[in-house]
């Protein structure tokens, strides 16, 4: 579908615009192969940005551990090695220990499934300038509507959909969540 933009498998890189580069922050076990990282790197070639995918296999004791730490230790060194002037970050659950960085960096981004119950998350999302689009699920117990409700961050909240934005026993509602879904983010990066 990706097929506007040059991908290399060696540096899991999709080539447009060298100026702009996103980097993708997958899940604890969701891959940028996966439906809404998918639609993330298709609307962002659709708006021309190089796109940066992370690949990464969390430590089994992720619930236990210092995420934060091990999500920047992951992400600073890619956003340290980009040169574009323009750079955004897009990630998802676990990636989104990175809104930290985002926010020292004064960079924008797009959060899928934000766990705003971690104080690191919330406190970051809470203290960002640049532009941010917060997606979450009405199921999803990491979304926590009255944190949500303080930030100013744009956001998209689908009733009923849990925290793969799914809604497990509805497979037609949660194709028509993830068009949404894909809408709202292509609206957003229209923006930038």
């Amino acid at each position: 579908m990706i097929t506007a933009m040059a991908y290399d498998p060696a540096t899991n890189r999709w080539h447009g615009d060298p100026d702009r580069v996103a980097i993708v922050l997958p899940g604890g076990g969701y891959t940028p192969d996966m439906p809404l990282l998918y639609y993330a790197t298709a609307v962002l070639a659709k708006h021309g940005w190089t796109v940066q995918e992370l690949r990464w296999q969390p430590p089994a004791d992720r619930f236990s551990m210092d995420r934060t730490a091990w999500v920047l230790a992951q992400a600073e060194p890619v956003l340290a090695a980009e040169t574009a002037p323009r750079r955004l970050l897009v990630g998802k659950s676990l990636g989104t220990f990175a809104a930290p960085l985002a926010v020292a960096l004064g960079l924008p981004a797009i959060w899928l499934t934000p766990i705003l119950s971690e104080p690191d998350i919330a406190a970051a999302l809470a203290a960002t300038t640049a532009a941010t689009l917060l997606i979450g699920g009405g199921a999803d117990a990491s979304w926590e509507p009255e944190v949500a409700a303080r930030l100013s961050a744009q956001q998209l909240v689908l009733p009923g959909a849990d925290h793969a934005l799914e809604h497990p026993d509805d497979p037609l509602t949660s194709v028509r969540d993830l068009a949404r879904v894909t809408a709202r983010m292509d609206e957003f990066l229209s923006t930038l």
